[in-house]
């Protein structure tokens, strides 16, 4: 009975993923155990599945956060998306370089550092 529920919700999570439409942005991954943070950003967020799936198969290419992901666990990091990255209507856009600069600004605003982060 609850596994069927269960498949329901999964169907409807993919539903909603495949029509989320492809937003650039900068996100967090904070260990909440340790107050730690990992500042990072992708063109298309939805390649944030991607990034949790590689800790997860312990192939992440951050080897702090992953040692970490592996000593404390899924359930002990909070990922949140913390801005959007705004697209101008019209006009040139270097959809790359603004993504870049607003990684900067989160990074210079948290400082996610030596004992304060992983970057």
């Amino acid at each position: 009975e609850s596994r069927l529920i269960k498949m329901d919700h999964k169907k409807e999570l993919k539903e909603m993923y495949k029509e989320m439409k492809i937003e650039a942005g900068v996100f967090t991954m904070t260990n909440t155990q340790t107050g730690k943070v990992f500042v990072g950003s992708f063109n298309n967020l939805k390649r944030l599945n991607g990034f949790q799936f590689m800790l997860k198969t312990n192939t992440h290419t951050n080897k702090k956060l992953q040692a970490d992901y592996n000593l404390y666990g899924q359930e002990a990091f909070d990922v949140e998306i913390v801005e959007y990255l705004k697209k101008k209507e019209e006009g040139y856009f270097d959809e790359k370089k603004e993504l870049e600069k607003l990684e900067q600004k989160w990074l210079d605003t948290l400082k996610p550092y030596g004992e304060r982060g992983y970057n």
